[in-house]
């Protein structure tokens, strides 16, 4: 390989909120009955520093192409307020287009600071307080903070997990996946209440990459029962082989669509994402949002690491792809061998896998990762983080880190 993914880079000491953020363990996720004593690291678990699986970076350098935009940016000694450039649009317009088959007018591009607070902005241009927002769960758990800041109410139409079932696009038998609850879904969408739904494409946390046909069935539903289809799209170029990432947009031109390099580029610390929205009337209430919640100033570095992203380091994210395949065909094969109880989800896309502990984890998984935590000083996130119901007896282990780094985690969690 041309990059080397491998290295392992010293990132404690930085400012890092992965690496240099601890949470406390608490009472309650220790059992209930935990006195200070409890909570002490004994023996050779005490002399371990903590290996962080958690939050959603990456360990891994990145692109040259974007370090040397940045450098050359940073030689410049005025950090002043940023213009966005033809480049820019260029730069996004481009990618779609070759990558994804996606074509943008630059018109309908709004930049704000992040996907998240992008998504709170169109939330607050589409919809009412006391109105509901469906999305389906287990989701990111950002999702449900954003859905009811603006006043709205969560509806979570809860993923089942199929054994065993046949991919739509080839017609070719699939070991296991979470798929939709068709029923459910359109119940949810009829509900009168309902105005928007909220999806995550590729989903986080249970990896899957919905296919062209169930993107095409979500669609229709929403239009049949007048429900405006929010995308969340920022682990689009995070894809494992023999699958394929499909822009909601190809679908349904009306789709409003969230994306940025900074999950896929890992450089979210660059605060740069993209809102891409057809409709005039729309994405001029979209924009007033963004300006009234003062989301509407990039720094001037994040600029530059999109157009160096995306005009100069495709072949990085494909080297990428192929290693984050390797991490999870090799966690696979390490639980499957000294992790017995663990059930490894099937990963399509992201680099967050979804992991069915409850044969193990008793009556809570918070408390299994706490206790994981204090005993082995691995860092996992309870499934519970994700829908209170939908992830009860599941983890998600982030595997963007150097191979020898994983391997270490499950050694210790053995």
């Amino acid at each position: 390989m041309k990059y080397n993914f491998d290295e392992r880079i010293e990132r404690r000491g930085t400012g890092c909120v992965k690496w240099d953020e601890e949470a406390p363990l608490s009472d309650a996720a220790l059992g209930g009955s935990a006195t200070p004593s409890d909570a002490v690291l004994s023996g050779s678990a005490a002399e371990k520093e903590l290996i962080p699986l958690w939050v959603a970076d990456m360990d891994f350098a990145v692109a040259p192409a974007i370090q040397e935009a940045i450098r050359r940016r940073a030689a410049h000694p005025v950090f002043a307020y940023t213009l966005v450039t033809d480049d820019y649009y260029n730069a996004i317009i481009s990618w779609f287009q070759r990558r994804h088959q996606w074509t943008i007018a630059r018109e309908h591009i709004l930049y704000t600071t992040g996907v998240v607070p992008g998504i709170s902005c169109v939330l607050k241009a589409l919809t009412l307080p006391g109105e509901k927002v469906m999305m389906l769960s287990p989701d990111y758990n950002c999702f449900f903070s954003c859905i009811r800041n603006t006043g709205c109410e969560v509806s979570e139409s809860i993923l089942r997990f199929t054994c065993s079932t046949t991919d739509d696009a080839n017609q070719q038998p699939v070991a296991g996946r979470f798929e939709v609850d068709w029923q459910d879904f359109e119940e949810r969408c009829a509900d009168e209440k309902t105005t928007v739904f909220l999806l995550c494409n590729p989903h986080n946390p249970t990896g899957r990459v919905w296919t062209r046909e169930e993107l095409q069935r979500m669609s229709d539903i929403c239009l049949r029962h007048h429900v405006r289809i929010v995308s969340d799209e920022i682990h689009g170029e995070l894809v494992m082989p023999g699958y394929t990432f499909i822009p909601m947009a190809t679908i349904d031109e009306e789709a409003i669509i969230l994306n940025s390099p900074s999950k896929s580029f890992n450089t979210a610390g660059l605060q740069c994402a993209n809102i891409i929205c057809s409709d005039a009337a729309t994405r001029r209430c979209i924009d007033r949002a963004i300006n009234i919640n003062e989301v509407c100033d990039l720094n001037c570095f994040g600029p530059e690491a999109l157009i160096a992203a995306y005009n100069d380091s495709e072949d990085w994210i494909d080297e990428l792809n192929e290693y984050l395949w390797g991490n999870y065909t090799a966690l696979c094969d390490f639980v499957a061998k000294h992790i017995p109880g663990w059930s490894v989800m099937p990963l399509e896309g992201t680099y967050l896998v979804w992991v069915d502990v409850s044969a193990v984890c008793g009556d809570s998984v918070a408390t299994y990762c706490e206790r994981l935590k204090q005993e082995t000083k691995v860092w996992l996130n309870p499934g519970t983080m994700y829908g209170s119901e939908s992830g009860k007896g599941f983890l998600r282990i982030n595997i963007a880190c150097p191979r020898s780094l994983l391997l270490e985690a499950l050694e210790r969690i053995t």
